[in-house]
C-alpha cells in the first residue's frame, strides 16, 4: 500500500508520543493483544537425500540388513555446470540471481548445514529405540569469507547496530541445556535377544572312591543352550522371557540320567509405579527429537536467509569495487589528458613548468589509486567466487574476472510503506529464531516433567511365572548303585528332551512369584538440584524469547529508518556527483579559454572523484540495508521465489527472481544548467 510523501516525513525524536494501544504484547498480559504464533517451517521434514534416516532399515524381508553399515552419500566437491555456463570470452558475467542460485547449490556453509537435517533424523531414530539423544548443531555456519551479515551496516539508520540477526553459532536458544535428557531413564524399546552356547568337558579326580562308585575320576560333559528375550514399553513396562537348556553326560554312577536333559522357562513382567511410569516419561525423547527436527528445519531456513544475505552483501561489494575501478580509470584518463595538453603548452611556451609538475603528480596519484582499486576488485572477485563455487582449482575459472550485471534500483520496497507495527508483526511470524525459541521451550517443559517425576522414589511391581523339566536316559549304573543301599526300585524311566521341554510348560513343576522393589534415596539432593535447574533453564528460555521480541522490534524499525536515510543519502550523493561533473566540465572549458589554471582543474577533478566515491559507497549501503531488511522480516525466500525443498536438496531448477534491480549504466554527461529546479526525489 502506497502512502503519501507527507506520511513518510520523519517525526521529531523529542516530540511526545501520542497515546496508543498495545499492538503486539508478548508478555501474556490479560486483555492485551498478543504476538502472533510463529509460522513453522514447512514442509516437514526437509531432507537433502531420498533416504529417511528416522526410520532405519526395514526388518522384512531381510532382517540381517539391520546389522550392516550405512554409507552416507559422498559430498560433491565440484561446481555445478551452471557456473561454467556463465563463463563467456574468459569472463564470468554474473547477475545477482545467478549468484544466489549458485550459492544455494555450491556454498559450503549451506552444504554443511544441509547435513544437519539428516543428523537430526538419526537422533529421532535413536529416540524411537528408547536411547538418549546425541543432539544436533543448529547454529549458523559462517565460514564464507566477506559479506558479514549484520543487521544494519555502517552508515545505516539511527543507532545502527552490528549485532547479527542470525545468532551465529549459538544454537537454537543460546543456552546449554544440561538437564535436557536427564530424569528417569526410558525403557529400551527395541527388543533384545541374548543367547549363550557352551560346551564344557570336565574330568575331576575323586579323593573318596566310596561316593563315586569306586571310580578314581568322574567326567562331566555339559552342553548349555540358553536364550533370553527382553523388551521395554512406553508405559514403563519391561518384559523378560528366559529359556535355558542343558545336556549333561557323566560316568558318575550316582547320577540317575546319562545323558541328562534339563529345561527351565521363566517370564517376568516389571512395571514402574512411581518413577519412570507412563508414556509421557518414557516417550519424551521421541517428542524432543521431533521438536529438535523442527528446530533443525528452522535453523536451515535461518541458514538460507543468512547466506543469501551474505551473498548479496558480497555482490554489492563487488559492484562497488567494479564501479570504483571504472571511476579511477576515468580519473586517470582525465589527468593523463590534462598532462598531455600541459606538455604541449609547455613546448610552445604558454605554460609554466610548475603546472606540468602538478599535473604529473596528479597522474602518479591517480595511477596509485587505480592500482589499489584494481587490487580491491580482484579480491572482491575472489571473495565472490568462493561464496558461489566449491572448487577454485580450475585455472580458467580462478583467473576469469567476475563482471556484475545488476545494479540496485531506488524503488520503494513494500516493507517501507508498512506501518512499523505491521512490519514487526510480520517479522514475529516469519523469524526462525522465534520459532526455534518456542520449540526449545517445549523441550524445556518436557524436561521439567521428567525431572519432577525423577524426584519420586522407585517402586517397581514385578511378577514372574516359570517351570522346569528333567529327563534323560537311565544310567546303566543306577540299579547297581541302588543295590548298594539295599534298594531294588527307584531308577527313573528313560525319556527324551521332549519330556523335559513339555514339563517346563505344562505346569508340572511351576515357579511363580509377585513382589515390589522399593528404592528411596535419602535426602534426594541430586534429583532436587536437577529439578530446580530445569525450572531455571525454562525461565532463561522465557526471557530469551522476550529478548528476541525486543531485539527484532528494534532491528526492524531501525531497518526502515536505514532505507529512508540511505535513499536520501544516495539522492544527495547523486546531486553532489552531478554538481562536481558540471563544475569540472565548466573548469575545463575555462582552462581551454585560458581563464583557469591547472590547479583549479585538478581540484575539480579530485572533487568529482570524491563525489563518485561517496555515491558508490552510499548506493552500496542502500543495497545492503535493503537486503538486510528482508532478512530481518525473514521473507527473503518468499520474495525471491526460492523453494526451500529444492535448496535442501541442493538442486535449484528455477533461478530466483529478485525485484528492484536495474541494468548498469554509464555516468551521465554533465547537464547544462537550468533555471528550473529538479524535482525532489520520491
Amino acid at each position: 500500500m502506497k502512502v503519501s510523501r507527507q506520511a513518510q516525513t520523519q517525526v521529531s525524536p523529542t516530540a511526545p508520543a501520542a497515546p496508543q494501544s498495545v499492538q503486539n504484547d508478548t508478555t501474556g498480559t490479560p486483555g492485551l493483544p498478543q504476538a502472533p504464533d510463529p509460522k513453522l517451517t514447512e514442509p516437514l521434514f526437509l531432507r537433502p537425500t531420498s533416504t529417511d534416516y528416522s526410520k532405519g532399515k526395514p526388518f522384512f524381508p531381510n532382517p540381517f540388513r539391520d546389522y550392516t553399515s550405512t554409507t552416507y552419500v559422498a559430498a560433491r566437491l565440484g561446481n555445478t555446470s551452471q557456473l561454467d555456463d556463465l563463463l563467456r570470452n574468459g569472463k564470468i558475467y554474473l547477475s545477482l540471481s545467478d549468484a544466489v542460485r549458485l550459492a544455494l547449490e555450491n556454498n559450503y556453509d549451506i552444504a554443511i548445514a544441509r547435513i544437519n537435517l539428516d543428523i537430526a533424523d538419526t537422533d529421532l531414530l535413536r529416540a524411537k529405540a528408547g536411547s538418549s539423544l546425541r543432539g544436533v548443531s543448529t547454529g549458523i555456519v559462517a565460514n564464507t569469507l566477506g559479506g558479514t551479515s549484520s543487521t544494519i551496516t555502517t552508515g545505516g539508520g539511527p543507532g545502527g547496530t552490528t549485532s547479527g540477526a542470525g545468532g551465529g553459532g549459538a544454537g537454537a536458544s543460546g543456552l546449554v541445556l544440561s538437564t535436557n535428557g536427564s530424569g528417569p531413564t526410558p525403557e529400551v524399546l527395541d527388543p533384545v535377544i541374548t543367547g549363550a552356547l557352551e560346551y564344557q568337558a570336565q574330568d575331576q579326580a575323586q579323593s573318596t572312591p566310596l561316593f563315586s562308585g569306586g571310580l578314581s575320576s568322574i567326567f562331566n560333559h555339559t552342553a548349555t543352550y540358553n536364550a533370553q528375550y527382553q523388551q521395554g514399553f512406553l508405559t514403563g513396562t519391561q518384559v523378560t522371557v528366559l529359556y535355558d537348556n542343558g545336556r549333561v553326560t557323566t560316568n558318575n554312577p550316582n547320577s540317575a540320567y546319562t545323558p541328562q536333559f534339563q529345561a527351565t522357562f521363566q517370564a517376568t513382567v516389571t512395571q514402574h509405579l512411581l518413577q519412570g511410569f507412563g508414556t509421557g516419561i518414557n516417550g519424551r525423547f521421541i517428542l524432543q527429537a521431533k521438536n529438535d527436527r523442527r528446530i533443525t528445519d528452522s535453523a536451515f531456513r535461518q541458514q538460507l536467509l543468512y547466506t543469501v544475505n551474505q551473498v548479496e552483501n558480497i555482490y554489492w561489494g563487488l559492484v562497488s569495487a567494479y564501479e570504483d575501478e571504472q571511476a579511477k580509470e576515468r580519473a586517470l584518463t582525465q589527468s593523463t589528458q590534462l598532462t598531455a595538453d600541459n606538455r604541449k603548452q609547455l613546448e610552445i611556451g604558454t605554460l609554466a613548468p610548475l603546472d606540468v609538475v602538478n599535473s604529473d603528480s596528479s597522474v602518479a596519484s591517480d595511477k596509485q589509486a587505480l592500482i589499489a582499486s584494481q587490487t580491491n576488485l580482484e579480491y572482491q572477485q575472489l571473495i565472490m567466487k568462493q561464496a558461489i563455487a566449491r572448487n577454485l582449482n580450475d585455472p580458467q575459472l580462478s583467473a576469469a574476472p567476475v563482471i556484475p550485471t545488476d545494479r540496485v534500483g531506488l524503488d520503494r520496497l513494500p516493507e517501507e510503506d508498512m506501518s512499523a507495527e505491521g512490519l514487526v508483526r510480520e517479522a514475529y511470524v516469519n523469524n526462525p529464531q522465534i520459532e526455534q525459541a518456542v520449540l526449545n521451550m517445549k523441550n524445556n517443559q518436557i524436561t521439567i516433567k521428567a525431572e519432577k517425576n525423577g524426584l519420586l522414589p522407585t517402586v517397581d511391581a514385578y511378577g514372574f511365572y516359570g517351570g522346569s523339566g528333567l529327563a534323560g536316559q537311565t544310567n546303566p549304573a543306577c540299579a547297581a548303585t541302588l543295590a548298594l543301599y539295599g534298594l531294588t526300585t527307584g531308577c527313573p524311566t528313560s525319556s527324551g528332551y521332549g519330556t523335559a521341554a513339555g514339563d517346563t510348560f505344562n505346569n508340572t513343576n511351576p515357579n511363580y512369584a509377585v513382589g515390589l522393589n522399593i528404592t528411596i534415596p535419602l535426602r534426594n539432593r541430586s534429583a532436587q538440584a536437577d529439578q530446580a535447574r530445569s525450572q531455571m533453564e525454562l525461565r532463561q528460555s522465557q526471557m530469551r524469547l522476550q529478548q528476541l521480541y525486543t531485539q527484532i522490534r528494534i532491528q526492524v524499525i531501525n531497518g526502515q529508518y536505514a532505507l529512508t536515510n540511505d535513499r536520501a543519502q544516495v539522492a544527495a550523493a547523486q546531486a553532489a556527483r552531478d554538481y562536481a561533473a558540471q563544475s569540472l566540465d565548466a573548469e575545463q572549458k575555462k582552462y581551454r579559454l585560458g581563464a583557469s589554471t591547472t590547479a583549479n582543474v585538478l581540484q575539480q577533478g579530485r572533487n568529482l572523484a570524491t563525489s563518485e566515491n561517496t555515491l558508490i559507497s552510499s548506493t552500496a549501503a542502500y543495497a545492503k540495508d535493503r537486503a538486510a531488511l528482508l532478512q530481518l522480516v525473514s521473507n527473503t525466500l518468499d520474495r525471491y521465489g526460492i523453494n526451500i525443498e529444492a535448496a535442501a536438496v541442493g538442486r535449484v531448477s528455477q533461478a530466483p527472481v529478485i525485484p528492484g534491480l536495474t541494468a548498469p549504466t554509464a555516468p551521465a554527461a554533465p547537464k547544462p544548467l537550468s533555471s528550473t529546479p529538479a524535482a525532489p526525489p520520491q
